[in-house]
């Protein structure tokens, strides 16, 4: 069993309200075309012409080899927080995604790393939590590498 978790909702309320991202800059402006931008608090994705927020984000509290920084995007309008166990929109409407284990040092597990059909997605979650090493896991986008969400294990 596992979790889906979003970004949290204080971080999302603060770019939400012009915070600096994760190189200083204030969230960009701009409008969804419905397809390919996916929020990563709601974990749906954004409507064709709502308004949303480009930013950069690190999915990492300190800066180290291993911290990606990544565009995101985000509802420019208060959202609500993914929350459950389900494979989440966000993450059915690719092919495919790349998939990564971490340790409890924020460090990649090597050998977790894999590209899986976007129907394989709970299978490949189960196969590398099946390691003891793997604290948690990051699924991206297989072709831009974007953050899509952390998997954790569950209670």
């Amino acid at each position: 069993m596992f979790t889906v978790q979003a970004l949290s909702t204080a971080d999302v309320r603060a770019y939400q309200a012009g915070a600096p991202d994760a190189y200083g800059n204030p969230p960009e402006q701009a409008v969804s075309t419905g397809t390919g931008n996916p929020c990563r608090h709601c974990l749906r994705h954004i409507p064709d012409g709502a308004p949303m927020l480009i930013l950069a984000h690190r999915p990492f509290d300190t800066l180290h080899p291993y911290a990606e920084t990544g565009p995101i995007f985000l509802c420019a309008d208060t959202c609500e927080r993914h929350a459950g166990r389900e494979i989440p929109e966000i993450l059915t409407s690719s092919p495919d995604y790349l998939i990564k284990g971490y340790g409890a040092d924020d460090r990649i597990v090597y050998g977790t790393g894999t590209v899986e059909p976007t129907q394989q997605i709970k299978e490949a979650v189960e196969r590398i939590f099946a390691r003891p090493d793997v604290a948690y896991i990051h699924v991206r986008s297989s072709r831009n590498n974007c953050y899509q969400a952390r998997i954790d294990r569950a209670d």
